[in-house]
């Protein structure tokens, strides 16, 4: 019997503001540091996806976001060399309780609201690439790229 890959799930919180997305910058993780990035973590087990997602905004920002109010937007399949592949999912929320603050500045230096169509450099590539597919109206893409 062949082997089957062990998928990865990722969510990402695209936490919208009229034309504004939540962004912070990556700090003390030995990945991706220096770069701006959306919200995310990976699914543990036992969680769905919304779940999770409702998890990350709690711990990384101290929201509270009903999980009906979470669309998802975009859904990127990642398989780099030597990796297990990930399913990135990107949710967008344009209501939640509560004020974003960073509550994990051990990770993150910054938080900051950037345009949709003003995203700021470096960032995370395959963020980037969802966001630009999610302003597009595309709802799945692939990233290779490292």
């Amino acid at each position: 019997m062949a082997h089957r890959a062990q998928t990865i799930i990722a969510v990402h919180l695209v936490l919208r503001r009229g034309a504004d997305v939540l962004l912070g910058l990556r700090s003390g993780t030995g990945w991706s540091d220096g770069r701006w990035h959306l919200p995310a973590g990976h699914v543990e087990p036992g969680e769905s996806p919304l779940d999770a997602l409702v998890r990350e905004s709690r711990e990384e920002l101290d929201l509270v976001l009903d999980p009906p109010a979470a669309t998802l937007a975009h859904t990127m399949h990642m398989h780099l060399p030597g990796e297990d592949p990930r399913l990135h999912l990107f949710f967008t929320v344009e209501r939640w309780q509560g004020t974003p603050v960073n509550a994990e500045p051990h990770k993150c230096a910054d938080l900051h609201w950037f345009g949709l169509r003003k995203l700021p450099a470096p960032m995370v590539g395959y963020a980037a690439a969802a966001l630009a597919h999610l302003r597009g109206g595309v709802g799945y893409s692939e990233w290779a790229a490292g």
